[in-house]
């Protein structure tokens, strides 16, 4: 016999080839459910194992697809489930639910197993038998009906023909896969409305005629009513049964398909929460605790950016180093809870002054960097020049009395240098030359085309 096993436990899978194999039967190894249900050898196996819990399909959702129509009509299967621990209540009522056989530990030993499969693989091993496939079977004569189920009921097709009247209520009981449907001399009607009916209820099961019309006008009625095949009169046996089994494996196909939909959903349900908690963590990472600006990481980032568009495309940007002007006074004479107010109500300050495009970091102790895309260092010396306004132009208030009009100093340079180093290095020199000058003013960094039209020496 072949033993299936879907599981990640590769210590099991080869205790169980050591336990079966020398005695002629082949152990088969999948490594997850969706992997299994792809392989068409499901007509050679005669025991499955799967692991309980796993991704994407676990083994509980795996038995009760196999317990429905599955590709094996007409063998009852053995199927356990791998656990890692023994068995909880739950567990025990979840395997009921779904008609499972029995559990086996990950860790069970050669002779556990021996014991466990053992009389099964031998054949005389006992279970509970799977109940037959229902099958509705509606408009039929009592003489049709009857030699209908006796050509179906040797291969666990079990038909019900309750009458027309009660065939919703009866298909809501027993949920039939397939629907066999006469048409006689007068029933086309009432095929339609009954097939309509069950649209309407969403209770429509795979569909097959029995009978004939030769009007194709008729015909595609019944087909866009939701018939899908077609079995002509008198029955052939081996047709009808070609019939049934191509429809309950199409059923199969479709509670496959509304697995594999079901675990896509999953998936991209865990993705959309994964890039929550990925955009979450990357706001954390670059985004600076006290003031909500972004960080230094964020800054060496996008300033490297910002000079590779340069180098490329020639987009022009600014560099702004901005410093509060006197703020170790501020840390001396009010203490450090009001610096950081302080600073908290500057980084306030310069979001609300700047454009969306444009990006403001804090990268040191009370030490600012601005970038201004697609900004010359004619236009990024105006914008800074009102920035510098803004900032001084309304008095902090702490503990509701305004004590200090903050200002900032300036250093300002556009790409001159490809290296990003170089560049903070060359607007952080001409921010020092600003606090040189008194504070409060803008130095606009030395290079190459950072020449200022009109006498503009970027001194204020």
């Amino acid at each position: 016999m072949n033993i299936l096993v879907i599981s990640r436990h590769a210590a099991l899978v080869e205790r169980l080839r050591m336990a079966f194999e020398g005695a002629g039967h082949r152990v088969l190894h999948s490594p997850n459910t969706l992997a299994a249900l792809a392989e068409d050898a499901w007509a050679e196996v005669h025991v499955v194992l799967v692991d309980a819990h796993g991704e994407p399909l676990d083994g509980f959702r795996l038995c009760r697809l196999l317990r429905g129509e599955s590709r094996l009509l007409f063998t009852p299967l053995p199927i356990f489930l791998v656990v890692e621990r023994p068995p909880a209540e739950p567990d025990l009522q979840a395997l009921h639910s779904v008609e499972g056989d029995g559990f086996i530990l990950a860790s069970s030993t050669i002779q556990q197993l021996l014991n466990h499969l053992g009389p099964i693989l031998a054949g005389t091993g006992s279970r509970s038998e799977r109940p037959q496939v229902p099958i509705l079977a509606l408009g039929l004569s009592a003489p049709q009906a009857r030699r209908i189920r006796e050509l179906l009921q040797h291969y666990r097709l079990a038909v019900e023909t309750p009458p027309f009247r009660n065939a919703l209520r009866a298909q809501e009981a027993l949920r039939a896969p397939v629907m066999l449907l006469g048409l006689g001399s007068s029933g086309v009607d009432r095929a339609l409305a009954l097939m309509a009916a069950f649209r309407e209820a969403s209770q429509l099961p795979y569909t097959i005629l029995l009978g004939q019309t030769k009007d194709e006008a008729i015909q595609r009625k019944l087909l866009v009513a939701g018939a899908a095949d077609w079995v002509g009169l008198p029955v052939s046996g081996p047709r009808l049964l070609h019939a049934c089994k191509r429809a309950i494996e199409w059923v199969h196909a479709k509670r496959i398909q509304t697995e594999y939909e079901g675990v896509l959903l999953d998936l991209q349900e865990r993705r959309r929460m994964l890039e929550i908690e990925a955009a979450a963590l990357r706001d954390e990472v670059l985004t600076d605790a006290l003031t909500g600006l972004l960080n230094r990481r964020a800054f060496d980032q996008n300033l490297e950016h910002a000079i590779n568009q340069w180098e490329r495309n020639r987009r022009p940007f600014v560099l702004l180093l901005a410093d509060v002007d006197h703020f170790k006074l501020v840390n001396d004479r009010f203490g450090h809870p009001a610096g950081d107010a302080v600073l908290r109500e500057l980084a306030t300050r310069l979001r609300s002054s700047l454009r969306k495009s444009d990006l403001a970091f804090r990268i040191g102790g009370e030490e600012f960097a601005i970038l201004l895309p697609e900004t010359s260092v004619k236009a990024g010396l105006e914008v800074t020049e009102k920035l510098r306004r803004r900032m001084g132009e309304e008095p902090l208030v702490l503990g509701g009395e305004p004590i200090l009009f903050p200002t900032l100093s300036f250093g300002l340079g556009g790409p001159m240098e490809v290296d990003p180093a170089g560049l903070v290095a060359a607007v952080d020199r001409a921010l020092y030359q600003a606090k040189a000058l008194g504070r409060n003013c803008v130095k606009v960094a030395e290079g190459p085309g950072h020449g200022l039209p009109g006498g503009l020496t970027g001194d204020s």
